[in-house]
């Protein structure tokens, strides 16, 4: 396996990363609303857990994102 084509499968392992992300983001927003549904009044309580986690799972991906480009352009 030469430079080149290590260097474009470890890019798109790396990008994988990114769909896991959309996953989390999914799982987070999901599980708020099923708590949110079950108990409206808590819902107000939980909002701020709600955004940490998102930013959580969002901030992955971008590092994901990041690694990938790297990976492509910078590494050589």
């Amino acid at each position: 396996m030469d430079h080149t084509s290590a260097m474009y499968l470890g890019a798109g392992l790396a990008a994988i990363g990114v769909g896991m992300a959309a996953i989390g983001v999914g799982n987070v927003f999901g599980s708020f609303l099923e708590g949110a549904l079950r108990n409206p009044s808590a819902a107000d309580g939980q909002q701020g857990r709600l955004f940490i986690g998102f930013a959580a799972a969002e901030l992955l991906g971008l590092i994901a994102f990041v690694v990938a480009i790297l990976i492509l352009f910078v590494v050589k």
